[in-house]
């Protein structure tokens, strides 16, 4: 995976610092911990954790396992709604990940959609070792009023959050520069948007590493 950064929202560069405590960081042991189907069966946050929250099929599981370097760590599917339980995953004693159901489309009853996404609210305001959400946009899209419902929790509740662009590889280079420069503005005034945007790939691993080093910080 190249360690050239993409653009970002301030065009800052990842140190080599960064980036190799990144890698060492995520070259450790890394594990499926456990599902969560309510909020009684959370693990003790005893370490940070990291979630990962975004649109149904905007690519959290395949970012997930590109960042781990493990194929089928968290299961990717094309069936959007996959995901339905809070998916912790263990990095030894240094940080969790979680994969958080997809919100918006599902092929699923109202009822069960109503559940997890009151779970998954539910975790979010009241989790004192979530340290960071990585909100996903794809990067042919952009923010949707979903996202913007989500941003709105996550502002209201204090829960920092960093947005990251997924599926880079689908557009021109000059559309990611646009795309980051339109989203940076809109977060511009909210106050528990994280300043730096982050352009991934899972395919290609572009800004895989600067996500490492990113998130290797808050361990």
């Amino acid at each position: 995976m190249s360690t050239v950064a993409p653009p970002t929202a301030d065009c800052r560069l990842p140190t080599a610092e960064s980036i190799e405590s990144g890698r060492l960081l995520f070259a450790g042991p890394i594990a499926f911990e456990l599902g969560v189907a309510d909020m009684a069966q959370l693990p003790v946050g005893d370490v940070p954790e990291v979630a990962f929250a975004g649109r149904s099929n905007v690519g959290k599981s395949s970012l997930i396992n590109a960042l781990t370097g493990r194929l089928k760590l968290a299961r990717a599917s094309t069936e959007p709604g996959r995901t339905r339980e809070l998916n912790f995953f263990r990095m030894g004693d240094r940080l969790r990940l979680v994969d958080l159901p997809g919100y918006g489309y599902a092929k699923a009853g109202r009822a069960d959609i109503e559940r997890w996404t009151k779970l998954t609210r539910d975790y979010l305001r009241g989790r004192p070792s979530l340290k960071r959400v990585i909100l996903l946009i794809d990067s042919r899209h952009g923010l949707k009023p979903h996202d913007s419902d989500v941003m709105d929790g996550l502002d209201k509740a204090a829960v920092n959050y960093q947005i990251v662009l997924t599926k880079a590889d689908k557009v021109k280079p000059t559309e990611i520069e646009a795309l980051i420069a339109a989203t940076a503005k809109q977060i511009a005034k909210r106050p528990a948007a994280h300043p730096e945007i982050v352009a991934t790939s899972a395919e290609t691993g572009a800004g895989i590493d600067l996500l490492r080093a990113e998130i290797a910080a808050l361990a």
